[in-house]
């Protein structure tokens, strides 16, 4: 990528220095966090004119019965963003334009105040924005795709509240499923503390989801600064029909933006469960590892 070329004259050195493999590794990681640092920047740029809630465009009047076209039979459903903590919807613009320009018609990026002390909160609220969704545009159910705590935000509704009767499939980008151990002091923060191994809400992810309807797909990166173990953004649970997808070469502020990650979500929300090879169908709900993305 040519926003890492700058780390390029660093090469030779980190191979005097270190064995070919963690030279290899140190490469990588430089990369990897020159194009952080990139993003990070440029989202900040951007954070400003995403912090107002998006305007929903009105639908458009119905036609006349004798100017209706027949509807598509299988009809895709719309597609709701969700940021990670901290953050508000302008981190999906590039993934939103993609999406866009691959036959998504209905995308909707929705914000939760960077005041939310408390997950369960913000499921409802998520809930209750679905509903209004599902309402306004006819659909009976949606995606997710959700960054970071995003995805904890929508699991926690899929999972505890009823929310796999609405989504279809949720994909999440970075998600701390099993809790995460970095950076402890950041505990002063109520929902902090909710994303750790060992909290209540992170105990009840792990209870019995029995007949659980809704798709799992995890996309979790080798260089995920945020994940402590990085495992931790894999779906693990016995109940659940979850894909778990290892990117590597990128870090976690990337995962929304860097298109070979894009292509990868445009595949999971494209392809029906009932089109997915009948091995992984039939695996009695376990969890199932795929093929990773290389994107260094």
């Amino acid at each position: 990528m040519k926003v890492t070329r700058a780390a390029l004259p660093f090469l030779p050195l980190c191979q005097r220095l270190l064995p070919s493999r963690l030279a290899g590794l140190s490469m990588t990681l430089l990369k990897a966090t020159a194009l952080e640092i990139v993003i990070l920047a440029g989202h900040l740029l951007l954070y400003p004119s995403g912090m107002a809630q998006e305007r929903r465009a009105p639908l458009p009047p119905a036609p006349s019965p004798e100017d209706a076209a027949p509807l598509p039979t299988e009809a895709k459903p719309p597609v709701v963003l969700l940021h990670g903590f901290i953050d508000n919807r302008s981190v999906f613009v590039l993934l939103r334009r993609s999406l866009a320009e691959h036959g998504r018609r209905q995308v909707e990026s929705l914000n939760y105040s960077p005041l939310t002390c408390d997950i369960r909160t913000a499921a409802e609220l998520l809930g209750r924005h679905i509903e209004e969704i599902c309402e306004r545009t006819g659909s009976k159910e949606v995606d997710i795709v959700g960054h970071s705590l995003g995805g904890l935000i929508a699991r926690y509704y899929v999972q505890r509240l009823g929310g796999d009767l609405r989504v279809r499939t949720l994909v999440t980008l970075g998600t701390p499923h099993s809790g995460t151990a970095v950076a402890p002091l950041a505990n002063a923060h109520p929902i902090v503390r909710q994303m750790r191994p060992d909290s209540p809400v992170i105990e009840e992810l792990t209870r019995p989801a029995p007949g659980c309807r809704t798709r799992f797909v995890s996309f979790w990166s080798d260089l995920d600064h945020l994940m402590e173990p990085l495992e931790t953004a894999c779906v693990d649970h016995p109940d659940l029909i979850a894909q778990n997808v290892q990117v590597s070469g990128i870090g976690h502020l990337a995962l929304p933006v860097h298109p070979a990650v894009a292509t990868g979500i445009r595949q999971a929300l494209d392809t029906p469960w009932t089109e997915a090879p009948a091995a992984t169908r039939t695996a009695t709900r376990a969890t199932t590892h795929t093929g990773g993305l290389t994107v260094a």
